[in-house]
């Protein structure tokens, strides 16, 4: 193993909850969570010899899988096809916490992609400045659109 491949392998080792968190929220199952996070893999090490260091790497790495997953959303969507299944899990957890988490992971997924992502960096408690830099805004931009995107949460509740 070359010294590149052992950082990339370091790196991946330190960041791996946050490309699946970015993965996650972009995804419908647990398949798809594992086939994001290779391709956000496969782009992280395209990347990775000519990474700069201008920004933090936390930061590049959210870039990376973001863009990563919302190209993919995007290509899915251009292409979307209904898939019928008749896999059903009668042991799913049913309690309480679990449907409330779902129904949220249902309505963030029903955002555009950009605004899913400015909701999954605010969840993971990231300052607006952090923000703003990952996606590419101002602070101020992220506020405002938080704001909008709170808004857009809210009225779903209402459908």
């Amino acid at each position: 193993m070359t010294t590149l491949e052992r950082q990339f392998a370091q790196t991946v080792a330190e960041h791996k909850s946050t490309i699946y968190t970015v993965c996650y929220m972009f995804s419908k199952d647990a398949d798809e969570v594992n086939d994001l996070f290779q391709e956000v893999l496969f782009n992280l090490w395209k990347g990775f010899e000519s990474f700069e260091h201008r920004s933090d790497i936390r930061t590049w790495i959210y870039r990376v899988a973001l863009n990563t997953c919302i190209s993919i959303d995007r290509k899915k969507r251009r292409n979307s096809t209904i898939r019928l299944t008749m896999d059903i899990n009668l042991f799913e957890d049913r309690d309480e916490d679990t449907r409330q988490v779902g129904m949220l992971h249902k309505r963030i997924s029903r955002l555009q992609p950009f605004d899913r992502a400015i909701v999954l960096l605010w969840l993971e408690d990231l300052s607006y400045e952090e923000i703003g830099q990952i996606v590419g805004i101002t602070a101020k931009n992220v506020n405002v659109r938080l704001f909008r995107i709170r808004e857009q949460l809210k009225n779903m509740f209402n459908d």
